[in-house]
């Protein structure tokens, strides 16, 4: 573990002396602060696999959520951004607003969905759709139906923060709205994470490679 969280330590040392120039080092601290929270949920679900815990489904919902990482990149991604972001946006972002909660969401359940329908996760890990079924007393169908109503919400919730985009410029929210972006796009019709199929591959074409103009 060691070499790794030395390697960690260095990637935000070199972020510090890129924007050192431009007297936006204080970014930096927000980022790492995102990634400590990030390691803390971490540890909380490999304690829970090594005491063979099994926890309640809202108790696993809220240490689940921040493991899918997207509030930390949505932080860090702001580290690199012009004059537009100031300490008040990473203040904003810390706060854990709307449409972080619902990129995450949206992240957090297409992927609990995707990986209990092909059996990615190991059979000692926690799993969201287990917990929900064996608290609740429904079927797997149940459970994912459950799952994509969230996700399904949690899209109606970014949409809002776009129709008056008051709190933060559209060029903030738009770095979680392309996250949740990215699970749309690769679990829309199956795991196209792991396996590269051709809708997966349409929709990386058509957004990177190909375009539309507008």
């Amino acid at each position: 573990m060691k070499p790794s969280y030395k390697a960690l330590l260095d990637v935000y040392e070199e972020m510090v002396q890129l924007v050192a120039e431009y007297g936006r080092q204080y970014r930096v601290e927000y980022a790492k602060n995102a990634m400590i929270r990030l390691a803390q949920s971490y540890l909380v679900e490999a304690k829970w696999t090594l005491q063979n815990y099994k926890p309640s489904f809202e108790e696993f919902k809220a240490n689940a959520l921040p493991t899918c990482g997207y509030a930390m990149l949505a932080i860090t991604s702001f580290v690199g951004m012009g004059d537009i972001v100031t300490p008040e946006t990473f203040k904003w972002a810390a706060s854990d607003p709307k449409i972080i909660q619902a990129s995450t969401i949206i992240c957090r359940f297409m992927d609990d969905v995707a990986e209990h329908k092909f059996k990615h996760r190991r059979e000692d890990d926690c799993s969201a759709i287990e917990c929900f079924m064996e608290e609740y007393g429904v079927t797997a169908q149940e459970a994912y139906d459950v799952f994509n109503k969230h996700v399904e919400s949690a899209w109606k919730d970014v949409n809002q923060e776009f129709l008056k985009p008051t709190e933060m410029p559209t060029e903030v929210l738009n770095r979680s709205l392309n996250l949740a972006r990215v699970m749309d796009v690769l679990y829309r019709e199956g795991d196209g994470y792991t396996y590269v199929g051709k809708a997966a591959k349409g929709g990386i074409t058509s957004l990177l490679i190909e375009p539309i103009a507008v």
